[in-house]
């Protein structure tokens, strides 16, 4: 009985008093993520476009560097992951949308001929949201259950959240480079909102960057193009995002067509699959080959 006691003694998982602060790093910036896109909820409301878009893109970069930050400090969790998902919901999929939203109404006052249709265009921006929603939680499942596949080790299955936000908003980009309202369209906002929507919903190959490797020889070229990309972000920055925000645009249906040589390429290297022996009907007795019954 005093072993008995022992045991059930030795089973109980002690909490901890002090948790190492350490731990604390990769969740607060996954909030600060989040605290991100809410305020750029805010500025879009009051119809400031610039700190709208830069409030999300501080998002990103958040989003981008709290996942690593876990793995060095060796602190990931199924908390942080779960938090990760609902920042990502709120900075790409409601913030964006939301912006875009507004960024239309400026150009449909009352009186216009799309007024009364204003309502269109909220249905619009909330597809882009339960999209991306849809989006996220099918990328928790794949996450155990993912396609097995090597050549899908180079793509994302639908366009991710923070790339959906990107080109969601690059007209805006666009706009703001140009101070121009040409591209500040409904048709052309309600467009963007379907095309991102549908692409993060959808089975679509696209890029992914985490297994892409540089070979050596080409290690100084690439280096000197992103010094390059750098300088341009601090001398041309509206105009250099808008241009990424295109390019990223224009890579979806290449990835499709890549994507679609390597599935093929695969699957002719694979052996044949046996072919299923005919079964004889019930009743009759199998005869030997080259014979005939009596």
């Amino acid at each position: 009985m005093g072993k008995f006691r022992f045991r059930k003694r030795k089973q109980k998982q002690r909490v901890p008093h002090e948790i190492p602060i350490r731990t604390m790093i990769p969740n607060l910036m996954t909030l600060l993520a989040a605290a991100s896109g809410v305020t750029s909820i805010r500025y879009s409301c009051q119809g400031h476009w610039r700190s709208a878009v830069i409030a999300i893109l501080i998002a990103c970069v958040l989003d981008g560097l709290d996942g690593r930050v876990a793995r060095m400090l060796r602190v990931t969790s199924k908390l942080g992951a779960e938090l990760d998902s609902l920042a990502d919901f709120v900075s790409f999929g409601v913030a964006p949308a939301l912006l875009v939203y507004f960024w239309i109404m400026q150009m449909v006052p009352e009186g216009s001929a799309l007024y009364p249709f204003r309502g269109v265009f909220w249905a619009l921006a909330l597809f882009h949201a339960m999209c991306c929603a849809f989006r996220l939680a099918r990328f928790n499942i794949m996450i155990e259950n993912g396609p097995t596949q090597p050549y899908w080790k180079h793509f994302f299955m639908g366009l991710p959240a923070p790339g959906g936000a990107g080109i969601l908003l690059t007209p805006v980009i666009w706009q703001l480079h140009t101070d121009e309202n040409t591209l500040q369209s409904p048709w052309i906002g309600g467009a963007m909102l379907i095309i991102c929507g549908v692409l993060m919903a959808s089975r679509f190959p696209t890029i992914s960057a985490k297994h892409l490797r540089v070979p050596a020889k080409r290690l100084v070229p690439v280096l000197l193009f992103v010094m390059f990309v750098i300088g341009m972000l601090v001398s041309q920055f509206w105009l250099t995002l808008g241009v990424i925000g295109i390019l990223y645009l224009l890579s979806v249906p290449v990835c499709g067509i890549i994507f679609q040589r390597m599935r093929r390429r695969f699957d002719a290297l694979q052996p044949p699959r046996p072919q299923p022996q005919p079964q004889p009907a019930a009743g009759v007795p199998p005869s030997d080959s080259g014979t005939t019954a009596p």
